[in-house]
């Protein structure tokens, strides 16, 4: 199996977050997809490739355009305003009650405008790397499009919270969705998207929610309980076009591979029965009994039994890197999920 793998993901450092009230140093960094790449050459997966330069008329299918200039302007906004902080975060929120109709002009607002949470900071090399990072989903997509029957993206940043406009929870633009929708554009007529990531992919769920040509279905943590919070219960299944093509699979804390599991079947039944071309997955491994954010106890030993499952689907299937930051075991268990696939 081939990785696309691009090293600017690397300008996207010394993040912080807010968590608890408490800003802390973000549990996303770099050597998250550094581990990965290490563990793709040690088990000797494949040919590690660079990505093709794409330009943004892929993302502006899933992202509204404004959002998508926003993104490529924040740092230069930030510095504009005079702010010599570590990282650009937002503070406030147009949230119910409040109007939302109108743009602020200014960055700090704007920052709010488009996220729905603290936890997408921006430093001087995010957008580089968010760029590189559709990038390396794109020429991924391109590969099993051309004839691999899977390949994997070894997306940094990763993508699942990001809406159609709003940013959030690591993500800024949403990369699986952009290779869902590229899959649809070059002749897929159905693209079935699996996130088994520990939070529900809020953000994919937005985009096709209303859309019966790709099917979305989540395996994640109750979000009564868990973040997002505010999306992924079961009772979501889609509006209009789209009823009936979300599936979501919300979970208790302590869910461990024999609860787990069960979801992961029924979700790869609902895959057969749709009968798409191919397939999206949204690989996060923070499923991981020691992830330092989660609540799952999935096993190392248990991710290798995730790849083996789809590929009995016998599509081909696009993996694409989501959240994970037990960062010890990160490489071991996403790459176990792509020898599982693979049959080793």
């Amino acid at each position: 199996m081939k990785t696309v793998f691009s090293p600017l993901h690397a300008g996207h450092a010394d993040t912080f977050e807010l968590v608890a009230g408490e800003l802390v140093p973000g549990f996303e960094k770099p050597s998250r997809a550094e581990f990965i790449r290490a563990r793709v050459e040690s088990e000797k997966l494949g040919d590690i490739l660079p990505p093709q330069e794409h330009d943004l008329s892929a993302a502006r299918k899933v992202h509204a355009s404004d959002y998508i200039d926003f993104l490529s302007t924040v740092w230069s906004q930030w510095q504009a305003a005079g702010h010599t902080g570590p990282a650009a975060l937002p503070y406030v929120w147009p949230t119910r009650g409040l109007r939302a109709d109108r743009r602020p002009r200014a960055i700090e607002a704007q920052l709010g405008y488009y996220s729905f949470d603290a936890g997408a900071p921006f430093v001087k090399g995010t957008w580089e790397a968010v760029k590189s990072s559709c990038d390396v989903a794109l020429t991924a997509a391109g590969l099993v499009n051309t004839g691999e029957r899977a390949a994997f993206a070894l997306c940094r940043p990763p993508g699942h919270h990001a809406g159609s406009a709003f940013m959030g929870g690591y993500c800024y633009i949403n990369n699986a969705a952009v290779a869902a929708q590229w899959f649809r554009d070059h002749g897929a007529a159905r693209v079935s998207v699996l996130d088994i990531d520990y939070h529900h992919g809020n953000g994919t769920q937005e985009i096709f929610y209303s859309r019966a040509d790709v099917q979305v279905l989540n395996l994640h943590a109750d979000p009564m309980a868990e973040y997002p919070f505010f999306l992924g219960h079961a009772d979501e299944h889609g509006s209009g076009a789209g009823q009936g093509c979300n599936h979501n699979y919300p979970m208790p804390a302590g869910t461990a591979w024999d609860e787990w599991s069960l979801a992961l079947e029924d979700a790869c039944a609902k895959i057969g029965a749709c009968r798409p071309d191919v397939v999206v997955v949204s690989l996060g491994v923070d499923t991981f009994e020691k992830d330092p954010i989660s609540r799952f106890r999935l096993k190392s030993s248990d991710y290798p039994l995730i790849g083996k499952r789809i590929r009995k689907l016998g599509l081909p299937v696009l993996f694409v890197m989501e959240g994970g930051y037990a960062v010890e075991e990160i490489g071991i268990n996403a790459v176990g999920v792509l020898t599982g696939f693979e049959g080793r």
